[in-house]
């Protein structure tokens, strides 16, 4: 039997597997085998968001896998049925810079395994050292391309001059039954199902999983999908009929920010209604990550927080009910941690920037600070251009307590002849000056 026919008549298994009802079973199987490796995440009540909603709200806490994240899930199973279904090589490759790379790393060392990981050169040195630590020798870590595209072109390209196996990190059959292990767990703690289950979707490998499995073990479960805004390529999948590529992305929520679903997850969420579809915007994401890390002491990277997000939302749905939230990673460099407060200010209405006309005469900028209120700060200040003549234009960052101060105070700047330009929402501003 040649190597192609081989690997022909293993993907066509695969499939089979996924479209005959043998998915529970298979599920069953991996998350059984992955006893191995480590055990069942908890699955927590949280005491702050069930009272918050009035519901019995429970986390499938995925960010206390051994790799902070559910890929760890999808790689283990990938990788083992390759072996078992008797691989012609055991030199493995992905491409990622984020979770899979990590659950790879991991996976590699567990099966004795060489891997090599493929990551664009800017992925940040902190992402880089702890996939290394995961893999120690297993590994091999190659830093090419400015995007992610043209690191996942590499990967794919020496994968085949090698002869190795490329192990996706979301569109493969065995990735999807692996992550479908989530599903296993809930189910087997809770003893029933939950009324509604609330699942994030990037590449929708964990959401296809969680979705064939709960179709054939507990069809009456309700599930909701989350997407960021800068990144809803389920809803346009839905919209189309078919996997569509996105134009652009915003990469913020990076564990979720994928521009096109994939083939083989979409087979899976075909069906959904796209009512269950939220999309829920970047900035507000960041509110979610910041209280759950001052009020619960939870670390919750972008993509981890989008289904609690999702619960403001949902909140006339489960009152009275039990949801589960799949809190799918916490691999956060506090690195960005700035920049996600200053993203919740901004979506809460409590930190603005504006372009002030400022008149180019002695106590003018007195004046102006006369108009600021008692709970208003300035947090930036710099001049953009001054000239001789009667005017300078300046860039000014303003916090307050209370977002209606903004209204008065642009009201009182007006009266006072401050001509200003409100750009907190100006993305093309925004990029350049802030």
């Amino acid at each position: 039997m040649s190597d192609g026919f081989r690997i022909g008549l293993f993907a066509k298994q695969k499939d089979k597997c996924l479209s005959m009802g043998n998915f529970s079973k298979a599920a069953q199987n991996a998350t059984q085998a992955m006893r191995s490796l480590f055990e069942p995440t908890p699955l927590q009540r949280n005491d702050y968001l069930s009272k918050k909603f009035g519901a019995e709200i429970l986390l499938k806490r995925e960010d206390l896998s051994p790799v902070r994240s559910y890929k760890i899930r999808g790689a283990f199973n990938a990788m083992r049925k390759s072996l078992e279904h008797g691989a012609q090589t055991e030199r493995f490759v992905c491409a990622s810079a984020g979770n899979h790379a990590q659950g790879f790393a991991y996976a590699c060392r567990h099966f004795g395994v060489k891997g090599e990981i493929f990551m664009p050169i800017t992925t940040p040195q902190q992402k880089i050292e702890k996939t290394r630590a995961f893999g120690a020798d297993s590994v091999k870590i190659r830093l090419t391309g400015d995007y992610f595209d043209q690191t996942l072109h590499s990967a794919k390209s020496h994968c085949k001059e090698i002869g190795a196996h490329f192990l996706s990190p979301f569109d493969d059959p065995d990735i999807i039954e692996g992550q479908a292990s989530v599903a296993v767990e809930i189910l087997t703690e809770l003893g029933k199902p939950p009324d509604l289950v609330i699942l994030p979707v990037g590449g929708g490998g964990l959401s296809a999983g969680l979705t064939k499995y709960f179709e054939e073990q507990a069809p009456k479960c309700g599930i909701r999908y989350v997407e960021p805004t800068g990144g809803a390529s389920l809803t346009a999948a839905l919209a189309s009929g078919s996997p569509v590529t996105l134009p652009s992305i915003d990469t913020f929520v990076d564990g979720a920010a994928v521009a096109r679903i994939g083939d083989h997850t979409f087979e899976a969420l075909k069906g959904v209604d796209p009512a269950n579809v939220l999309v829920t915007p970047e900035n507000r994401i960041c509110t979610t990550i910041l209280k759950m890390l001052n009020i619960e002491g939870m670390v919750l990277e972008p993509a981890g927080a989008l289904a609690i997000d999702a619960l403001g939302e949902l909140q006339d749905i489960i009152r009275g009910k039990t949801a589960v939230c799949v809190s799918s990673g916490g691999n956060f460099d506090f690195e960005r941690l700035p920049e996600v407060k200053e993203r919740a200010q901004r979506f809460a209405g409590l930190k603005k920037y504006f372009i002030l006309r400022m008149p180019q005469r002695p106590g003018a900028l007195k004046d102006f600070l006369a108009l600021l209120g008692p709970d208003d700060d300035i947090a930036r200040f710099e001049y953009l251009k001054k000239s001789a003549r009667n005017f300078g234009s300046v860039l000014i960052g303003l916090e307050t307590k209370d977002p209606a101060a903004f209204s008065n105070l642009q009201h009182r700047m007006t009266d006072a002849g401050f001509n200003h330009r409100d750009i907190t929402n100006d993305e093309v501003l925004s990029e350049f000056l802030i």
